[in-house]
C-alpha cells in the first residue's frame, strides 16, 4: 500500500458542496410541497459550477425516507445521475409509491430541475428482522489517528487549492490511508486497484438514522471513483481526466453511524470504454462491515472526445 508521496489534489472543483456540516444537515431539511413531492435547497456559498452528485443522492434519500414507516429502513438504494444539476435553483424531488408490503417497501424518486430529470432513485426499504449473519472481516489498516489527514495532502497542491478545500469539504474530516497505485507496481500485477480512507462527519449528528444514512450517502460518492484510476497513475482531480458519476449503489447491512469513523475500502476491478467501475466495502471502527457501495463513471481523457 503506497504512502502519501507524489499525491496531488484529489477533488475536481466543478461541483457545489456545503463549507460546514450544519449546512449539510440544513441540505436534508426538504420542504414538503404536497403528497410525495418536496423541494431541497442549494448550499449558499459555494464558486462551484455543478451541484454535487452526493448532495442529490442524499436529498433523494431523506424524501423518499419522509414516505415510508418509521419501522423500516433502507437496505439498499440504485442511483443514476443523467444530467447535472443547476445550483443555483432548488432540486424539486418526486417519490413515487412503487410497493408496500408486509416487510418491504420501495421507492421511486426522480429529481427535477428546468423542466428536466436529472437524477433518479430506487430504493427498498425494509422491517428489522433477525437472520443469519456472517460479514467479511477489516482489513489490517492504521486507524484514524496513524493516517494522513486529507488537509495534508491538499496542502500539497498550494495555499488555494487548501483554502478551496476548507471551504467546500471541511463538513467531513478524511484521512488518507494509501493505494497501490502504478508507481508501486509498474506491471500492474496488484490487482484490483486499491485505495483506502477513514472519514466521517466533522460534528455531531442528529439522533436520527435517516439522518446518518443520507449523511453517508452524501459523502459515499466523493472518492470512489478515483479508485478506478489508481492503476494508471491518475487522479480525479487531475488535468488530463473529465470525471462524472454515472450510477451508484448503495447496500446498507447494519446501521451506520455517519458522525463515527467509517473505513472506505476502495477497490477497481475494471475500467474501459471510458469508464471505471469502483466497489468498496465500509466499515466501522470496530470493523463491522456496515455497508457495500458501488460506482460506474465516467474517466474520459481529455482530449479523447
Amino acid at each position: 500500500m503506497a504512502s502519501h508521496r507524489g499525491v496531488t489534489p484529489v477533488i475536481r472543483y466543478d461541483r457545489r458542496v456545503p463549507a460546514s456540516l450544519d449546512e449539510v444537515i440544513g441540505l436534508l431539511d426538504l420542504e414538503r410541497l404536497e403528497v410525495g413531492l418536496f423541494r431541497g435547497s442549494q448550499p449558499q456559498k459555494s464558486v462551484l459550477r455543478r451541484v454535487f452528485g452526493g448532495q442529490v443522492a442524499a436529498q433523494a434519500l431523506m424524501a423518499a425516507q419522509l414516505t415510508v414507516p418509521d419501522d423500516r429502513f433502507v437496505h439498499s438504494l440504485h442511483l443514476y445521475f443523467i444530467l447535472g444539476g443547476d445550483p443555483s435553483i432548488p432540486i424539486v424531488y418526486d417519490v413515487e409509491n412503487v410497493r408496500d408490503g408486509r416487510s418491504f417497501t420501495t421507492r421511486r424518486v426522480a429529481a427535477r430541475q428546468h423542466g428536466e430529470i436529472i437524477f433518479y432513485m430506487t430504493a427498498s426499504f425494509q422491517v428489522v428482522e433477525d437472520g443469519w449473519e456472517h460479514q467479511d472481516r477489516m482489513p489490517d489498516v492504521p486507524g484514524p489517528d496513524e493516517s494522513i489527514p486529507m488537509t495534508d495532502l491538499i496542502r500539497l497542491g498550494g495555499r488555494e487549492a487548501l483554502e478551496r478545500w476548507m471551504g467546500e469539504w471541511a463538513s467531513f474530516d478524511m484521512r488518507y490511508i494509501g493505494d497501490n497505485r502504478a508507481e508501486d507496481d509498474p506491471q500492474r500485477q496488484l490487482v484490483p486497484a486499491v485505495q483506502r480512507l477513514w472519514f466521517k462527519a466533522d460534528g455531531t449528528l442528529p439522533d436520527s438514522q435517516s439522518i446518518h444514512n443520507a449523511a453517508f450517502t452524501y459523502i459515499s460518492d466523493l472518492s470512489l471513483l478515483g479508485a478506478s484510476l489508481v492503476p494508471h497513475g491518475q487522479f480525479i482531480g487531475s488535468k488530463e481526466v473529465q470525471p462524472a458519476s454515472l450510477d451508484h449503489t448503495i447496500w446498507f447491512h447494519r446501521p451506520v453511524k455517519a458522525d463515527e469513523w467509517l473505513m472506505y475500502d476502495q477497490t477497481s476491478p475494471s475500467a474501459s470504454g471510458a469508464r471505471g467501475l469502483s466497489t468498496a466495502r465500509v466499515f466501522s471502527e470496530d470493523g463491522t462491515l456496515v455497508a457495500t457501495v458501488a460506482q460506474e463513471g465516467l474517466i474520459r481523457r481529455i482530449g479523447q472526445r
